[in-house]
């Protein structure tokens, strides 16, 4: 193998930077060429690319987002721009693809590579921690940090006024972010999709607990599909309860700021681990990390199967809300 690539593609997550970093260093120090796909996807169908230095990674891991930037693109669900991709690959003389994102990107790499007689591995990078395969993604930790030191701020002004705050996190159709950041944050009530919420029962709690004294209370909501659910929630509560109550949206606040420790180390190891695979001849696998220790897996197994709330968390949020 002389010569790989590496793309990033969907929504970017803190620690991208430190695979990028990593799967660049690796290559070299075996006599890899590394070259870096621009914009994900579409960069394979425009030809956008620079090639990668030991001194073009540098000073990056600390950084949130991706240098190699990332886009959506509709054009490579189709065979004509996946065709551009393999040709463009090609005339680069590239012997291996990874791919760094999520469910989505795994997608497209396994269409590619079931076309395309290219090696192609995935790495595990998304907020959202809803990938098969894997116990933690890239960027999973920051955001749930960011999410926990956004409730620790709150709870100040909500204590101040007494008041009930509604926080929305991240993650899609998972509540892998809201359930971790609201046992961290200490919320009252949690609100995941893997778990019907109850809004009666919920009022009833709170107006129990203000009887009691407590004047304030956090609440933590997945995202989930419904635009709006937040304030829907929000709205039902007030009625039933008779507090006031404010909404505050996380939103793509929690992809930035610089990685925490643990995703620096995460991604820098799935990095290596990645080019490893290649090396050893896998292929159309993500690399992941499982009772820590490697696992590669099939790109069907990942995107088919889905990963499961750890009801052991589900029961700590019951004794302690």
């Amino acid at each position: 193998m002389k010569s790989i690539a590496i793309l990033t593609s969907g929504g970017d997550a803190p620690g991208m930077n430190a695979a990028i970093r990593s799967i660049t260093r690796t290559a070299l120090a075996n006599n890899i060429k590394v070259y870096g796909i621009e914009r994900g996807f579409s960069g394979l169908v425009y030809e956008e690319y620079v090639e990668l230095e030991r001194h073009s990674v540098s000073n990056i891991i600390q950084r949130g987002g991706t240098i190699l930037k990332s886009s959506r693109c509709d054009e490579w669900r189709t065979p004509a721009g996946r065709q551009k991709g393999a040709r463009f690959l090609e005339k680069l003389g590239v012997a291996g693809l990874i791919g760094i994102g999520g469910d989505g990107t795994f997608k497209g790499l396994y269409h590619f590579s079931e076309e395309y007689d290219i090696p192609v591995i995935g790495i595990p990078g998304t907020i959202d921690n809803d990938i098969y395969g894997t116990d933690m993604t890239i960027g999973y930790d920051t955001a749930v940090n960011i999410g926990v030191d956004a409730i620790d701020k709150i709870r100040d002004t909500a204590d101040s006024h007494d008041r009930l705050f509604l926080i929305e996190v991240m993650g899609r159709n998972s509540g892998f972010i809201a359930l971790n950041v609201g046992i961290g944050g200490g919320a009252e009530e949690i609100i995941i999709p893997e778990q019907e919420a109850n809004v009666d029962d919920i009022a009833e709690r709170l107006f129990e607990g203000r009887k009691k004294g407590k004047t304030s209370s956090i609440i933590v909501v997945a995202e989930g599909d419904d635009e709006g659910k937040s304030y829907s929630i929000a709205n039902k509560l007030k009625r039933l309860s008779g507090m006031e109550y404010r909404v505050v949206i996380l939103g793509h606040i929690q992809r930035g700021g610089s990685p925490t420790a643990f995703d620096r180390y995460l991604g820098s190891f799935l990095g290596s681990e990645a080019v490893f695979g290649l090396i050893n001849g896998h292929s159309h696998e993500m690399v992941g990390l499982v009772k820590n220790k490697v696992k590669f897996s099939k790109f069907s197994e990942v995107w088919n199967k889905k990963k499961n709330i750890d009801q052991r968390l589900l029961r700590l949020n019951y004794y302690l809300s």
